[in-house]
Order: structure tokens, then C-alpha cells, then sequence
């Protein structure tokens, strides 16, 4: 696309760099159109100015929260997604979506993990891969973030990210650099410092986007992330937002000081230029794809693909016309803060339609409810805790709806432990005292600490953040009507203090990233730290066999090629990964990593045939003495398996004088 010329002055031109308002680029008086943003990466956060000048958000569908979406491992429900929010965004008037965020889950009390994919970097480029290409086709921008080491909310405006260079490139890197294979408009700088630089004065990070990835969009700050707006455009950052005449008012003194030369404020003012027109462009005579009501119903499948069955002794799916108790204000909140994680990601529901035993009522179940109890003994009640137990010990089976909501996960604050409020798992206990088929949903945005409770349970569903349509999904559930797919992205953990980063995590100043590579599973994995559920795992109401493993390679790839056979009687799908470990590394690696993945429909005893391609990045990694990608010669073996821990399949496959040997 050829960019239009526009002859403007230095004002004019610095001006660009700078947010209008809150939500738009400057228009130049109306010399020049202007783009509208908002927030919403699960749903669109657009405010707008009532007669009386007060702000209000506008309802919009609320999708799963992005931890639900990842659960799917489906990157036609990620693209689904895109599609629909793109749609979202042109009923409303936004060009550029701020979202996704891809950032790694290091450790799971981060604040902010309901918002990113996985602690997995492969999972959470190509899961963001596809959301962001339906956004984009549809017309619509992205502004991918938070670039980057963005990985807690504890003095996020301050701390700063040490993280050697290695860990760098194959993780925190490493989603941005799959997502901008799909081109996204823009990308969004993090507020945090990563080896003492300012997100938004990273000019390495810059480059490496611009430079490596093939990165032609626009760096655009946080909101008042920016420090120093002239070290800030040098660096590479094109708009600094929302509006703030001070940055300015820095720039033209700067500018007149030779601190800036025009040239560097001209490559900034070209970039945002670009912008503007190409997104002018991809809106032009877009249509939507889907009604509103279709989007809705699109919030629900996913819900469906992304709940994940993490117990159950065989009470599920429920026999018909049980008798039910159900308790837990999550059921059925009149708030749906409760469902919801806080801060810009928080959407206002266009309904709330919470209502679990509605659901479950509506599908012929007897059922009963009492709130009970919420995230602290204060909104708790004690009479309605004692109606509660009293009705569980009449059920065939207890359902037990717990959880956080975003008085426990939202921006700018952590988690300071990962077990549930004491109030929740007393209920729990009391519960199934009194009824041994107690099943237990959980509402939260990241792993949750189950170990107080687990054992005592017959069944779990881990619900995340489901969205509007999650009490319907959820009911489809357990009532048998979809059969459960979801896996974990992310380990969890049997202790918060089990996880590589807690003597690092929430320290003022200086995060210093001294794990390495061994986040998530490949620290489980590699150290031989049991977990409560591993990274990958997953029930469902089938059963599946993994057979006929064979490999090929040509002269840039490994193909995979292998048979999913459902041995049920029940038509399910399945999740298979591929993971890549070195026999014998001569430089340090995880044990295994990552580096495929499919979702498939198996009818009952039919089967389903997989082929994944293993390419060159699948066996290499970083080597800092040569400040590139390699593949050193060895043994390296691929496991094939239903998560991290249930390997099915094992082959080996050399590499010689940098060539695949099998």
C-alpha cells in the first residue's frame, strides 16, 4: 500500500504523535480523519459522554475471557472470536481494538493472567495468531500487547524485567514474533522497564518488531506509560496516549534544542499516518459477519470448547432428572463482577444472563439454590450457608460454585495466594461431608490452589471467566448434552511456593527473571515437581487411543503423522500435542517444549488422522555466542501425548551436519 504524502508542519506533525483525547488519534482541526480505539479484548469496553459530561460504558457482548479462549485450543474458535469482536467494533465505531494481550504467564497470581493465553509462548502466539486475523480481516486493527516482560501488575509503573537474552527471544519474544506473521496494525509498548529501558523508550524491542518480525504498524504507548516522549520517539514509540500536552510541549522544545532531529519525528508521523490509511482502507465497505445475536451465540460455543473437566469419579455427566443443589452466589450473581476479572478488560454485559439453575432447570433437573457465600465471610450468610448444606444432603448430587471475580484478579493488583477464599472452601468441606457427590465449578481467571478440598470432591469443571454465555455451556456440560474438551494452558500448581518465580515475583524495583527458560511446565517437567494438574490436561466423557506414530523429514521439516481413535461410545473431541525435547543437550534445555498441537472431532469408535510439521524453530534455539537460531547436532525425541504428563506416543529422530536423520 502506497502511503499518501501529506504536507504538514513540525506542529502538525508532533501533534500526530500524540492522542487527541482519551480514545482517538488527532485529526488536525480536520485536516487529516482520526481513528477511534477502545478496549476489549473479551468483549468491548466503549465509554461515552452522557448530556450531563459523565462517562458511561456502553453494553456490549462478553465473550469468555482469553484463558477460556486458549483452553479451547482451537484457533477456529480464536479466529471466531476476532470475527465477531470486529463486527462488536464496527457497530460502535472503533477501528483499532486494543487487544490481544499475549503476555507469558510466569507465574499464575499475576493480577492480569484472565487477560493472556498461556505460560506457553507457542500456544499463545498461535492461539493470538488467529484472533488477530479475524479481527483484521473483518476490517478492523489490533494493538497487540503488552511489548513486553509484562508479567505481574505489582509496581508495574516502576519495576524493571531482568531477563537474559536467551529467555528473551524463546519466550517473552516469541508470541509477538508469531502473531506478526498475520501483520497486526499496531502494537502496544508495556508500562514496566525491561533491563533498565522503559517499555516505552525499548528501542531494541523496537527493532527487533520492526527489524526481525516484519513488523510496518504503529508503537503505540499504554496509557501513560511514557516517561520521556522525546527518548521515547527516538526509541521508535509513534504515539504516546491518551492526550497530554506536556509530551508535546517536550518534543517542540527538544526538537528546537536539537535533543530530536525532524527526520526522527518524520519516521514516527509517517508510521502513524499509515495507520490512519491503511485502516481506512480495511474498513472500507466491510460488512458484518454476524448478527448481534449470532455473536452471542458464538460466546457460548466457546465457553463450551474452553470449560475443562479436571475431576470426575463418574458422577458426570448427571443422570436425568436428578436432584440438584446448587449453591454459590457464581450461580447466579446479580453482579457479574463476579465472573469477570477487573480493570480495562471488564465488560459491561449487554444482559446479564448468569443463572445456573435456571439453566439446569430448564433441562429437566429438580434443582435448588441458595447463594450462601461469596469471596469473604461479610457477604456470606450464615442462614442461607446452613439452607444450603441442609439441601445438599437431599441431592442426588451438590453443585458447589466458587471462584474470584475482579475483586481478587484485576489490573494494577496480584493475587497474594492462589487458594480460594477461606469462606469457599469451608463450603466446599461441608458440603461433601454431607454429600459425597459434590462437584465443585470454578470461576476464576488463572490456576486456583485446589489442594485444601480436591480430595474430598467427585467431580471439578474449571470454568475460567466463561462469558454471557457460560451458565448455558456449563449446563450443556454436565448435563451431557456437549461433551467436555477444554485443557489446561497453564500449569497448576499443588503450592503457590511451588512455582519457579516466587522468590522473584512482587519485588519493588528489580523482577529479576533468574528462572530462565524453566517457566511453567518445563520447570514441572524438568525438575520433577509433582503438580495438582499438569499443563495440557483435560477430561472428557470419551476415551482415546493414540496409535500409528510415523515420521518423515525433508531437507527444512518434520512431519508427524499419527491416529486418534476414540474407544468410547461417546463422540468427543480430543487435544494432542506435540513436544520436542534433546536427548542429551550440550547447552541447557527444558526437557520438553511445546511445538504442536490439534483439536479433533473423533466420532465413538472412529478415528481421527493427524499430521503436524515440525519446522527448523521447532528443534533450535537461541545461541547467544552467535546472536542467532541453530539447531545443534544430537538426538532430539518427540513426544506425543494428552498433556505434558500423558505421553503417548514416543519417537526419536537425529540431527547430522544440520540435517533431520530418522
Amino acid at each position: 500500500m502506497e502511503k499518501k504524502k501529506t504536507a504538514l508542519s513540525a506542529e502538525e506533525k508532533i501533534r500526530l504523535l500524540n492522542g487527541k483525547d482519551f480514545w482517538h488519534t488527532d485529526d488536525l482541526d480536520g485536516k487529516l480523519p482520526f481513528i477511534t480505539m477502545s478496549d476489549g479484548p473479551v468483549g468491548l469496553r466503549t465509554e461515552r459522554k452522557g448530556e450531563d459530561g459523565n462517562s458511561f460504558t456502553i453494553p456490549a457482548v462478553a465473550y469468555p475471557s482469553i484463558e477460556v479462549l486458549a483452553n479451547t485450543w482451537n484457533t477456529q474458535c480464536a479466529q471466531a472470536m476476532g470475527e465477531c469482536l470486529a463486527d462488536d467494533c464496527r457497530d460502535r465505531g472503533v477501528e483499532l481494538l486494543l487487544a490481544p494481550g499475549v503476555n507469558i504467564k510466569r507465574d499464575p497470581r499475576n493480577g492480569r493472567n484472565f487477560e493472556y493465553f498461556s505460560e506457553d509462548p507457542y500456544l499463545a502466539g498461535t492461539m493470538a495468531k488467529a484472533y488477530v486475523l479475524g479481527v483484521q480481516e473483518q476490517g478492523i486493527g489490533v494493538c497487540l500487547k503488552h511489548f513486553c516482560c509484562n508479567n505481574l501488575e505489582y509496581d508495574r509503573l516502576h519495576q524493571t524485567s531482568d531477563v537474559d537474552e536467551r529467555t528473551l527471544r524463546e519466550l517473552y519474544y516469541r508470541p509477538f514474533e508469531i502473531v506478526c506473521e498475520v501483520k497486526p496494525v499496531s502494537v502496544m509498548c508495556s508500562y514496566n522497564r525491561i533491563n533498565g529501558e522503559y517499555g516505552s523508550e525499548y528501542k531494541k524491542g523496537f527493532d527487533f518488531l520492526r527489524d526481525e518480525c516484519g513488523f510496518d504498524g504503529a508503537v503505540v504507548s499504554d496509557w501513560g506509560a511514557v516517561r520521556d516522549r522525546t527518548a521515547a520517539a527516538k526509541a521508535g514509540l509513534d504515539i504516546e496516549m491518551p492526550h497530554g500536552e506536556a509530551g508535546m510541549q517536550k518534543l517542540a522544545d527538544d526538537l528546537r534544542a536539537g535533543n530530536i532531529t525532524e527526520a526522527e519525528i518524520d519516521a514516527c508521523a509517517e508510521r502513524v499516518l499509515g495507520l490512519v490509511q491503511r485502516l481506512k482502507e480495511m474498513g472500507k465497505d466491510k460488512e458484518n459477519k454476524r448478527s448481534e445475536q449470532e455473536r452471542i451465540s458464538v460466546a457460548r460455543d466457546i465457553a463450551a470448547e474452553g470449560i475443562v473437566l479436571l475431576k470426575n469419579n463418574g458422577v458426570l455427566p448427571l443422570s436425568k432428572g436428578a436432584r440438584l443443589s446448587v449453591s454459590g452466589i457464581y450461580a447466579k450473581p446479580d453482579d457479574t463482577n463476579y465472573l469477570s476479572g477487573g480493570g480495562s478488560a471488564k465488560v459491561k454485559w449487554l444482559e446479564n444472563t448468569a443463572d445456573l439453575p435456571a439453566a439446569l432447570s430448564s433441562r429437566g433437573f429438580e434443582v435448588s439454590y441458595e447463594g450462601a457465600f461469596g469471596t469473604s465471610v461479610i457477604f456470606s450468610f450464615i442462614h442461607n450457608a446452613r439452607t444450603a448444606i441442609l439441601n445438599a444432603a437431599k441431592a442426588d448430587v451438590s453443585i458447589v460454585c466458587v471462584g474470584t471475580g475482579g475483586n481478587l484478579e484485576f489490573e494494577e493488583g496480584d493475587r497474594s495466594q492462589l487458594r480460594l477464599p477461606d469462606v469457599q472452601e469451608r463450603a466446599i468441606l461441608d458440603t461433601a461431608e454431607r454429600n459425597p457427590n459434590t462437584v465443585v465449578i470454578v470461576f476464576a481467571g488463572a490456576a486456583v490452589d485446589m489442594s485444601a478440598w480436591e480430595d474430598n470432591v467427585a467431580a471439578i469443571l474449571y470454568a475460567g471467566f466463561p462469558g454471557m454465555g457460560g451458565m448455558e455451556a456449563l449446563a450443556d456440560i454436565l448435563s451431557g448434552k456437549i461433551n467436555p474438551s477444554g485443557k489446561l494452558t497453564e500449569t497448576f500448581p499443588l503450592d503457590g511456593e511451588d512455582v519457579p518465580a516466587v522468590n522473584t515475583y512482587r519485588c519493588a524495583g528489580v523482577t529479576r527473571y533468574q528462572e530462565g527458560l524453566d517457566v511453567g511446565y518445563r520447570y514441572f517437567d524438568s525438575y520433577g515437581v509433582p503438580v495438582l494438574y499438569p499443563f495440557g490436561y483435560g477430561l472428557s466423557y470419551s476415551e482415546f487411543f493414540y496409535r500409528d506414530l510415523k515420521v518423515s523429514a525433508d531437507a527444512d521439516k518434520v512431519i508427524v503423522e499419527y491416529a486418534v481413535e476414540n474407544v468410547s461410545e461417546r463422540d468427543g473431541k480430543e487435544i494432542s500435542q506435540v513436544y520436542v525435547g534433546e536427548a542429551a543437550p550440550l547447552v541447557y534445555r527444558p526437557k520438553k517444549e511445546l511445538k504442536g498441537f490439534s483439536k479433533d472431532f473423533v466420532k465413538a469408535g472412529k478415528s481421527a488422522k493427524v499430521r503436524i510439521e515440525l519446522d527448523f524453530r521447532a528443534f533450535a534455539h537461541w545461541s547467544t555466542a552467535r546472536d542467532r537460531w541453530e539447531i545443534t547436532d544430537g538426538v532430539y525425541e518427540i513426544s506425543i501425548g494428552a498433556s505434558c504428563k500423558d505421553i503417548r506416543l514416543k519417537t526419536k529422530i537425529s540431527v547430522e551436519n544440520g540435517k533431520f536423520v530418522l
